[in-house]
């Protein structure tokens, strides 16, 4: 039998599953590469503003490592900088998700075997999955060209950019099905393929914090960001970009004709013969999720150590008079002086918030796979019920998030204390200021339970649109399109400055607690009512 038959049936099955998922993602990407542009016209619309924003660029690494690259006082060239960090990780994260979800998945609810039961080839789901993957990718990046030539901007240098976010999508779908192979469950291979992603945006950031460049040819995404649309236009790195990826989906195809059905080719880890720590829902869930905890926490010291590191860079940034720290002191709402480091450092606390804000929600998506795998049900055939068995993840889920700021907080605040504060009195002051944003992240995860509770098939699409509109409404990414301040919409922005406030902000914190008991109340009651495993 051909082994890619039965490859458009299946390829016309994963459209029509990732009609409610691949359109948004799509949307999401070209409607932020022409906020990009509406955003430099209406802020820096003559050259020397641009020029200005450069000069304060150029001084601070941190900012620089942003956007990556080499910046021009040119609208096409700000545009893209200020945007392409994010839309090719937004690409990649899609077809990522996406090629693990309609390979790894479906084999682990026992799809895969019934479709392999008719006249379908052993690489068809494979194959349907990467043409779906690639296909969004292609026409995010085709539309984001389109888009921004539409806008006035250069035909060569759109298309090349649009060539980068489609690349993008090709490679990381690409490593997503070799992790898919090697993997025997989804969430081991989106562990893996994630941990991927991660890497090779550390490296790319490093490589432009520290000057040095080679290091990006050491990441994917760095090759992605070498292209430079607009000014060099590397289409030479597109074919490389192109190249890895044919290498990977080939690696991909011999590793699958290489295993079984439901299988992996990593060996897998074997826990002991018996566990009688495994006492109830708490143990349990501490089990599950333990291993993705540790490299979160891993993850989150390292960023909060780097946060800690650029102070005294900061200090040189905000003695500067400009428009950009104008805006930045419209932002943040104090005056330019001394207290503006307080605001960096805030904002510093609220980039890791905003990302450890999406720990609850892959918990509360884990409990969707938990559910659909068939794995809870065979749990509620013991005594614990479901209510015992979701409150274990929730506890374990709320004190992880709690730990994941706790650790931020203390690594934020030790770094600076050594560098130019003063350890007993500006660690404590870190730590309460991280720990602040804990009830906001708990509320982002208690939407998603409630969407769980409420309409399970559609939790998961639901909790990632909660959590990217929280950040894409919020303080950090919000005046990236002159949303200064962020919107009352999302949680982080009613939790007040604590590297400013004089006492612990009770009343906010409070609220949002209030508001997350309701919501988790509510969740769990509807879960209670439902039919499970639908």
């Amino acid at each position: 039998m051909n082994a890619t038959l039965g490859t458009g049936t299946l390829a016309r099955l994963a459209l029509r599953r990732e009609r409610g998922t691949a359109p948004w993602w799509i949307l999401l990407i070209v409607s932020l590469s022409l906020v990009m542009v509406a955003y430099i016209n209406r802020n820096m619309g003559t050259y020397e503003l641009k020029l200005t924003y450069l000069k304060v660029i150029a001084g601070n690494p941190f900012l620089r490592a942003i956007g990556g690259g080499v910046v021009e006082p040119r609208l096409d060239v700000l545009a893209t900088w200020r945007s392409g960090g994010f839309l090719y990780l937004a690409s990649a994260l899609a077809a990522l998700m996406s090629v693990i979800r309609h390979t790894r998945r479906e084999e682990d609810a026992g799809r895969s075997e019934l479709v392999l039961a008719g006249r379908v080839g052993r690489a068809a789901p494979l194959t349907a999955a990467l043409l779906v993957a690639g296909g969004t990718s292609l026409i995010g990046g085709a539309l984001t060209a389109a888009a921004l030539i539409g806008a006035g901007l250069e035909p060569a240098g759109s298309l090349t950019y649009g060539g980068g976010i489609a690349v993008a999508g090709w490679m990381f779908g690409g490593i997503a099905a070799v992790a898919a192979q090697l993997s025997r469950n989804a969430h081991t291979a989106t562990v893996i393929a994630l941990t991927a992603l991660g890497a090779a945006y550390v490296l790319r950031f490093a490589a432009d914090v520290s000057g040095q460049a080679w290091l990006k040819y050491l990441s994917p995404v760095g090759w992605v960001h070498l292209v430079e649309p607009y000014q060099s236009e590397r289409w030479w790195l597109l074919g490389v970009c192109v190249l890895v990826s044919a290498i990977l989906y080939g690696a991909a195809y011999r590793l699958l004709a290489r295993r079984d059905l439901g299988s992996g080719l990593l060996p897998e880890r074997l826990g002991p013969e018996s566990a009688p720590e495994l006492r109830g829902p708490v143990s349990l869930a501490w089990r599950l999720h333990r291993a993705l905890l540790l490299k979160w926490l891993a993850g989150v010291a390292v960023f909060a150590l780097l946060g800690g590191a650029l102070t005294a860079p900061a200090r040189d940034l905000v003695s500067r008079p400009s428009i950009i720290v104008d805006n930045i002191t419209h932002f943040l709402g104090i005056a330019a002086g001394e207290k503006m480091v307080a605001g960096y450092l805030w904002y510093l606390i609220l980039i890791i918030a905003y990302a450890v804000a999406l720990y609850p929600v892959l918990m509360i998506v884990r409990l969707r796979a938990e559910e659909t795998s068939g794995r809870a049900e065979a749990l509620h055939a013991t005594p614990m019920t479901r209510l015992r068995w979701a409150s274990g993840h929730l506890l374990v889920t709320a004190l992880g998030t709690a730990a994941l700021m706790a650790v931020a907080g203390l690594a934020f605040g030790v770094i600076y204390s050594l560098a130019v504060g003063h350890l007993l009195t500006d660690a404590p002051a870190f730590l309460a200021g991280a720990l602040s944003t804990v009830p906001a992240a708990w509320c982002v995860g208690a939407v998603c339970l409630l969407a769980y509770g409420l309409l399970p098939r559609a939790a998961v699409v639901i909790a990632w649109l909660a959590w990217l509109l929280t950040t894409g409404l919020g303080q950090v990414v919000g005046p990236l399109y002159g949303l200064w301040g962020g919107s009352p919409a999302e949680p982080f922005h009613h939790i007040p400055n604590a590297m400013l406030a004089t006492a612990f902000p009770l009343v906010p914190v409070t609220a949002l607690l209030a508001i997350t008991t309701l919501l988790t109340g509510a969740g769990l009651l509807a879960l209670r009512h439902r039919d499970f495993g639908t």
